[in-house]
């Protein structure tokens, strides 16, 4: 065999090594050891076949050379093809999923801004003794409204405001009903809170929506008075508010309760200046002392109990408390808004 066909055949043994160390190489830094070791300038085992060049004639030495660029050409398309490849691989990840992509976090849940309102209210009252309470959210005419000493021709029971299904039934449009409930399940002492969704044919826009929450209280006991409710409201909304927070009761009208009330609230706010300063009166709920009708229509006896009843919006109670000058905000699933209140 003449020295051109040694060297020949030295090249396309080598290239065969090449091939088979480039497939089983496993990923990036060992394809580049592949490439160095048959490549390289200085230590390639090609580059070692070719300084053999030296001794041969100038007719011989155009064959190996034209051999030597055809397996120098080869192992380069094998190592871009395989370096493409293990890219790809590490990219996807055995999932498919393409790992060089941005990260995206994922969506975390948590208690929806009035959820977090409710729980406050909740915790303020059950510090002061209440219990929880809850009623059906599909109640009877006479739960809804005339226990209530609400009679059906009353504006409160017209169809423009009440969703009414069939047969006396209808979605209650506040959770008063469960003060009668209570009352007829429980005898007095009676503290209880009542939260839950109601239902009215309103019209969506800022202010109103044709679901919301509500949360009623009820207190029955021997001896309880005008003063109860007065200490008991504003205990709350200086536990709620803030302890600088003053409240104010103004003169009002429920069917339910006599006298009733409007219970307002002035808190004192600091600006990012540092400056306290006072924000206007603000409505928070409805309240009064239980009319006797109603013990009467519960089972009662309204010459030995008396009690107090209240209700608040926790929708309006965290429209205050977050500036927020939208009730639809709350409603509108904007991921961006919630975001704001949930806890890090």
């Amino acid at each position: 065999m003449s020295d051109v066909d040694s060297l020949i055949g030295q090249l396309q043994s080598l290239e065969q090594q090449a091939l088979e160390a480039v497939g089983a190489a496993s990923d990036p830094a060992a394809l580049e050891a592949v490439r160095i070791e048959f490549l390289g300038r200085k230590e390639g085992r090609i580059s070692g076949v070719l300084r053999g060049l030296g001794s041969m004639s100038a007719e011989e030495r155009p064959r190996v050379g034209a051999e030597a660029n055809r397996v120098k050409e080869v192992l380069e398309s094998s190592l871009e093809a395989r370096i493409e490849a293990l890219n790809a691989q590490v990219s996807t990840g055995a999932s498919g999923v393409d790992l060089t992509l941005p990260g995206r976090g994922q969506w975390r849940g948590g208690l929806h801004p009035i959820s977090q309102v409710m729980d406050e209210i909740w915790q303020v009252f059950q510090a002061m003794g209440f219990s929880r309470a809850r009623g059906p959210e599909v109640e009877s005419e006479w739960y809804n409204f005339e226990a209530l000493n609400t009679p059906l021709d009353h504006p409160a029971a017209d169809e423009q405001d009440t969703l009414y299904l069939r047969d006396g039934f209808l979605l209650r449009s506040h959770t008063s009903p469960v003060q009668v409930r209570t009352m007829q399940a429980h005898a007095p002492p009676i503290r209880v809170l009542a939260p839950g969704w109601v239902y009215r044919r309103d019209t969506y826009d800022a202010t109103h929506t044709p679901a919301f929450a509500q949360i009623e209280g009820l207190v029955i006991d021997e001896g309880v008075s005008f003063i109860d409710l007065r200490a008991t409201l504003a205990e709350f909304a200086r536990r709620f508010w803030g302890p600088g927070t003053r409240v104010r009761f103004r003169p009002s009208f429920f069917p339910f309760t006599e006298p009733s009330v409007e219970v307002d609230v002035k808190r004192t706010l600091t600006g990012p200046d540092g400056e306290e300063r006072e924000t206007d009166w603000l409505e928070i709920m409805g309240a009064g002392m239980v009319d006797p009708a109603v013990l009467e229509a519960a089972g009662l006896d309204s010459e030995r109990y008396t009690g107090f009843a209240f209700g608040m919006g926790p929708g309006r109670i965290a429209m205050l408390r977050y500036g927020v000058d939208d009730l639809r905000t709350f409603f509108d699933n904007d991921m961006r808004f919630l975001a704001r209140y949930q806890d890090d």
